[in-house]
């Protein structure tokens, strides 16, 4: 049982050394931008969507 467990941590460690490709500090860079930039566009989505249907709510169901 120990055996295939230290089996499998040695080739995950052999994989990530020496078989993954990491990104280089540019293309991270550009990737969190662009994550960053969807983030902000998404939520200002859903607060105009919500700002929208409040504003409904309130004309649908008056308050008194």
């Amino acid at each position: 049982m120990f055996k295939g467990i230290i089996t499998y941590c040695k080739e995950s460690y052999e994989e990530l050394a020496y078989k993954t490709t990491w990104p280089t500090r540019r293309e991270l860079t550009h990737t969190a931008i662009v994550v960053l930039v969807a983030s902000i566009v998404i939520a200002l989505m859903v607060f105009v969507m919500d700002t929208a249907f409040d504003y409904l709510m309130k004309f649908i169901y008056p308050t008194v």
